[in-house]
């Protein structure tokens, strides 16, 4: 029986390595090659930005045309999707590796009350995808003018 000296770093190693695994099951792996690539999930970044009369969101899309990207705006959501195909579709002898993610992808953000959907405007350029979203005006209070009443509950005017 050979004996094993226990090393508590080593122990830690290992956990965290068990755990980065269990994430990786569920959100992907930058680090998944080959078959494993195929089964990570792509979401593609996207920056937000509110400028003066506007909202913009900003979405990294290489590689991908305005087909193959949709924007719809429903009960105050705005959904951009798509999905970004494998480029490589013949293995050849030798060394294989995939790297980039592909897949379909979808992502929501909730708009302001308020935001008119037709006034939504989008353009793409060299793989950014960018979609201004107009701000919704200031509600102004209405005021009510107040008539003069009468005995039976009913407004008069005079």
């Amino acid at each position: 029986m050979a004996l094993v000296r226990w090393e508590p770093a080593r122990e830690l190693d290992t956990l965290q390595g068990e755990v980065n695994r269990l994430f990786d099951t569920f959100f992907g792996s930058p680090r998944a090659t080959g078959a494993d690539a195929r089964a990570r999930r792509w979401v593609p970044a996207m920056d937000l930005v509110e400028t003066g009369d506007s909202l913009v969101l900003k979405a990294d899309l290489p590689g991908l045309e305005r087909d193959d990207v949709t924007i719809e705006v429903k009960d105050g959501v705005l959904t951009v999707s798509g999905e970004r195909r494998q480029e490589h579709s013949e293995k050849t002898d030798g060394y294989y590796r995939v790297e980039r993610a592909f897949g379909g992808f979808s992502r929501s953000l909730s708009l302001p009350k308020g935001v008119d959907a037709e006034q939504v405007s989008a353009s793409m350029d060299r793989g950014v995808l960018s979609v201004r979203v107009p701000k919704p005006e200031e509600r102004k209070p209405h005021r009510v003018e107040i008539g003069a009443g009468s005995l039976n509950g009913t407004a008069t005017e005079k």
